[in-house]
């Protein structure tokens, strides 16, 4: 039972495909997520990627780029690849692994002091995830907002500025 309520809390699902700036690096151990970490938030503090998110935003791409980078290389293994495109509205992040036929799991009646709980996280800050397989190859991907979305669709329903005589 636990098993199936893990399965259906992430979804198999195909990457989506997202206009923007790509990025990508190899995994080879975990020493290196900290060096790709550091990359990716020299990337996204370019004013370009940043006048477009908001600093929380930025915070929760790299979050969730660090638990499925190391997901990938503890549960995966083998040729561990990661992809982050900067879209307009946000990012995709897609890590792959050589591990097909091992799926993402989200701890299910975990206490949470045993650890366990990023793929939870994952969740609850992304828009979107999924998990894709692919011959020889597992693709676990999350979509992040940029931040800036969310206040857009308000522009519009802004009451308007009453004239100073009204």
């Amino acid at each position: 039972m636990a098993d199936e309520l893990a399965h259906e809390a992430w979804p198999c699902a195909p990457v989506p495909s997202v206009p923007g700036d790509v990025w990508h690096w190899q995994l080879e151990a975990m020493q290196v997520v900290s060096r790709v970490r550091s990359d990716l938030r020299a990337r996204i503090a370019h004013p370009s990627v940043s006048s477009a998110s908001t600093e929380d935003a930025r915070d929760g791409l790299l979050l969730v780029f660090e638990e499925l980078a190391s997901n990938a290389l503890r549960h995966g293994g083998g040729d561990v690849r990661a992809l982050v495109i900067a879209g307009p509205a946000g990012w995709l992040l897609d890590l792959s692994d050589e591990a097909p036929d091992s799926p993402p799991v989200p701890a299910v009646d975990r206490d949470p002091a045993f650890g366990g709980m990023g793929l939870h996280l994952v969740a609850q800050l992304s828009t979107g995830y999924g998990w894709e397989q692919r011959p020889g190859r597992k693709h676990v991907w999350a979509l992040l907002p940029s931040g800036r979305e969310a206040a857009e669709p308000l522009r519009g329903r802004l009451p308007e500025q009453r004239s100073p005589g009204l």
